[in-house]
């Protein structure tokens, strides 16, 4: 399978990652774990969490997604098979960009993970109080200690990323080789200066609701399926917007290939420019093996241009 760079970090990946925001809350250990077994049995190789996931969730604290991850690194024995991105600065234990956080919530992580380095470890959200260059520094220690081996940003907007990539350039330090945005055929806001970005600093984009939370899944086309899922209430904007003719788009690509829409979906994100893989989670084997066959749906020309148009 096609493998892509994140970023100019040497580390190789396949066009789809796994989402974890799932594991130990709606999908459990064993489930998961079965997930996890059938995207490497797919070709596949990453894997993203964040140390908050899933704290919102009623009872649980945050961290249980890495924990669940770690029982299934230990549990398998072939760290080095795969490519683990986590997070740092949403999680109220450890909120924010400022160097010791960091550190400390980087060793909390290594131990959920059960782990002794992260691939990939990202800023989750900016953090306007902490100095970049600080926060570039706490990275630096870290990658030149060996926990990890490239960062990456999610949520940042087009200045606050270029200037974060100017003081580590300036200073000899690891910069963000990644971003992390939403990005799907409903949410094409990072086009433009953002976007372009990526692309003039060679930055990979590795997004998150490919599926515009489900929408784009076609499950959600009148006011009687809002019914059908917790987020079905969440969908009555999307029919009011464009959603009703990119949904037809799909349905005539899928009609010529016999792709599914989450499939299509996907297939587009992977095709943008900058983008190294969209991220989706499944909390079944069944559910991943359809989100896998996005990797194989090559999109033609004239399939995206209508894709492109629709979504506008």
């Amino acid at each position: 399978m096609e493998k892509r760079e994140l970023g100019r970090s040497g580390i190789h990946i396949a066009p789809l990652m796994l989402g974890g925001n799932v594991f130990g809350w709606t999908a459990d250990e064993a489930t998961s774990h079965a997930v996890l077994d059938a995207f490497v049995g797919g070709g596949f190789n990453a894997i993203d969490t964040a140390d908050v996931y899933s704290a919102w969730v009623p009872g649980h604290t945050g961290g249980e997604s890495e924990t669940v991850i770690g029982t299934w690194l230990k549990g398998r024995g072939k760290r080095d098979d795969v490519v683990i991105a986590t997070k740092v600065a949403m999680w109220p234990k450890h909120p924010g960009l400022r160097a010791d956080n960091i550190v400390a919530a980087c060793e909390d992580s290594l131990k959920r993970l059960q782990t002794d380095y992260i691939d990939l470890y990202q800023s989750h959200r900016d953090d306007a109080e902490a100095p970049q260059d600080e926060t570039a520094e706490a990275y630096g220690r870290l990658v030149k200690a060996g926990k990890v081996r490239a960062i990456g940003a999610s949520n940042f907007d087009a200045a606050r990323l270029k200037s974060a990539l100017e003081i580590s350039k300036a200073k000899g330090l690891p910069r963000y080789e990644t971003l992390q945005p939403a990005y799907n055929l409903m949410d094409r806001g990072i086009e433009g200066p953002l976007q372009q970005l990526c692309v003039d600093e060679g930055v990979g984009i590795i997004s998150y609701y490919g599926l515009a939370s489900g929408y784009l899944s076609g499950k959600y086309r009148s006011e009687a399926d809002l019914g059908k899922s917790p987020r079905g209430a969440g969908m009555k904007k999307h029919m009011a917007g464009k959603g009703p003719q990119v949904l037809a788009a799909m349905d005539a690509i899928a009609a010529e290939t016999g792709a599914s829409l989450s499939q299509i979906s996907l297939a587009w994100v992977m095709a943008r420019p900058a983008v190294t893989a969209p991220i989706a989670s499944a909390t079944s084997v069944k559910q991943l093996e359809e989100l896998m066959g996005a990797a194989r749906l090559s999109l033609s020309p004239a399939a995206i241009a209508k894709l492109d148009a629709a979504s506008a």
